[in-house]
């Protein structure tokens, strides 16, 4: 054998997913969600429940299963950020082996918001190296976020989202009726995440919003401009995300609202400084940042300024937060996020509301002259 012999593998992962809105998924005359795996004689699923859905939902769809003859097992977990971890994780794990799941033929369905979504991807994706798996979002944020992306993931340290890959499922059904229990502020929450798509890439969804995000937080999105909102929320991150599905380019538009924030949010439930954050709800100040760093730059005219902070404002979304008023914790989440980043900044900033270009020269004095800015601001929305 030749000493410098050289092998190498070369191949291909094809990727294709659907998202399909899908009215009443639990109807009993709906089978979408079991158009994948084993549906004949001895068919079976593992559902795993956000238990957030339980009370409201829960008897329903076991109901479902059994009318359609699927020997459906449960697994009930309490889904939280700060219960999104290794140890909620095994739990889903430690199921799977007791129900003995079929590696290609019984594909796990999770039933839930984001932080479930997450968890199941993140299981689903380490178990026998990879089941086929199908999410349900029963939230906003999963509707027009955690459903659409190849990513899954938990939080470890205090960080968000540290442990993860990039798994996708078999298909993401997307089922508005789940808004109609929501509380307000986890409407409030995944307005804050179309807001940003809004901001970042589509001036005609935010007139959308300015125009009736008030009335979509009352109405939990029985509204008749609801669907178009989310397709529109929809197509702007499948843009974004499928021609650079596994992150290659470490600049991108969907970051937006994610380069100060993941930091600021898990202090803020971990640590007690200020108000514990919702998921949209510090991706929005990390927007409203953003934007002053770039308004005081000279890019985002300060009007387009001004509206971003009323549409939020209007939305029920919060403008101000101790943590964003600190350069020192605002310094040290831009930190982290440049090793996401590999050592680049990568910061989308927007031109105006609609355009947008990166910025990689952002310096101290700009984060704290911008941190000041956000409190004086407050006087004049």
């Amino acid at each position: 054998m030749n000493d410098s012999q050289l092998w190498e593998i070369s191949t291909t992962l094809p990727v294709r997913f659907g998202i399909f809105i899908t009215p009443n998924v639990f109807s009993y005359f709906n089978k979408k969600i079991l158009e994948h795996g084993n549906v004949g004689p001895g068919a079976r699923r593992l559902v795993i429940l956000d238990r957030n859905i339980v009370g409201e939902y829960g008897d329903a769809i076991k109901r479902y299963f059994s009318f359609h003859k699927i020997e459906a097992e449960f697994l009930i977990l309490d889904c939280h950020e700060s219960t999104k971890d290794l140890e909620s994780t095994l739990k889903i794990v430690d199921a799977l082996e007791e129900f003995h799941v079929a590696r290609r033929s019984e594909p796990v369905i999770a039933v839930g918001g984001g932080v479930l979504l997450d968890m199941v991807g993140f299981a689903a994706s380490i178990y026998r190296r990879g089941i086929p798996y199908i999410r349900v979002p029963t939230t906003l944020i999963g509707l027009v976020d955690a459903s659409l992306a190849a990513k899954t993931g938990i939080n470890y340290k205090v960080r968000r989202n540290r442990l993860g890959s990039y798994y996708p499922p078999l298909a993401s059904y997307l089922d508005r009726v789940f808004l109609k229990t929501l509380e307000k502020k986890h409407i409030s929450s995944g307005l804050g995440e179309i807001l940003k798509m809004a901001v970042v890439k589509d001036s005609q969804l935010f007139d959308l919003l300015e125009r009736h995000g008030s009335e979509l937080l009352e109405s939990n999105f029985d509204h008749p401009f609801a669907n178009e909102i989310i397709a529109r929320s929809i197509t702007g991150m499948i843009e974004e995300l499928e021609p650079n599905l596994w992150e290659k380019d470490l600049r991108r538009l969907v970051d937006f609202g994610h380069s100060f924030s993941p930091i600021i949010e898990m202090k803020s439930i971990h640590e007690g400084y200020g108000p514990a954050l919702e998921h949209g709800e510090a991706v929005t100040l990390d927007v409203l940042y953003s934007c002053i760093i770039s308004c005081l730059r000279g890019s985002l005219p300060r009007n387009d300024l001004l509206r971003i902070f009323r549409v939020s404002k209007s939305m029920g979304l919060p403008t101000n937060h101790p943590l964003f008023n600190d350069p020192d914790v605002l310094e040290l989440a831009l930190a982290d996020t440049m090793k996401h980043r590999d050592n680049a900044q990568n910061l989308p900033m927007p031109i105006r509301i609609g355009e947008s270009g990166f910025l990689n020269t952002l310096t101290r004095d700009e984060i704290e002259r911008a941190a000041r800015h956000l409190e004086n601001i407050q006087g004049e929305i």
